[in-house]
């Protein structure tokens, strides 16, 4: 992992809402539900919030390996790491946000809200150049002229 390497994900992660959390179910099954990013500093980890009965929960505590995806326009994240429910005020109160709030009037000193932290072990972005309609422009030229399309950058980032 590099510096550059970091900062690159961190860059494609900046600005993004929500994500995926996929977790292993006990029965063996991936499961995926959105989740609003917390806006912090991309640093190898992302948190959310939620709360503590949520029935995932428990599949994080049988299976920690996770997976969160993330995209939009052109650019996609996919970041694989260990996830670890948090039970920290002081850092609840930290990520606290009106978004938060809405789902959670409770507020972030009550107990029944927790964080999930997932620490990445590794991320893939895909970043393609300009926006949808440039992307939906180099597979039209790719009909039209059989040039293959422009599919921007792509990397596996270790963390």
């Amino acid at each position: 992992m590099t510096a550059e390497d970091t900062h690159k994900v961190a860059e494609l992660l900046k600005g993004q809402k929500f994500g995926f959390l996929t977790t292993t179910s006990p029965e063996g099954k991936l499961t995926s539900r959105p989740m609003a990013l917390q806006e912090v500093e991309f640093d190898g980890d992302l948190w959310f919030i939620t709360e503590r009965s949520s029935d995932w929960l428990g599949h994080i505590a049988q299976s920690p390996q996770v997976n969160v995806g993330v995209g939009s326009g052109g650019t996609w994240v996919s970041l694989s790491g260990h996830a670890s429910i948090v039970d920290d005020v002081a850092k609840k109160k930290d990520l606290w946000n009106s978004g938060v709030e809405a789902w959670l009037p409770q507020g972030p000193e009550d107990p029944s809200v927790v964080l999930v932290k997932v620490h990445g072990d590794s991320a893939e972005y895909w970043d393609s150049p300009g926006n949808r309609l440039a992307t939906a422009f180099s597979f039209i030229k790719f009909r039209a002229t059989g040039d293959k399309p422009d599919t921007g950058e792509k990397k596996v980032v270790d963390l």
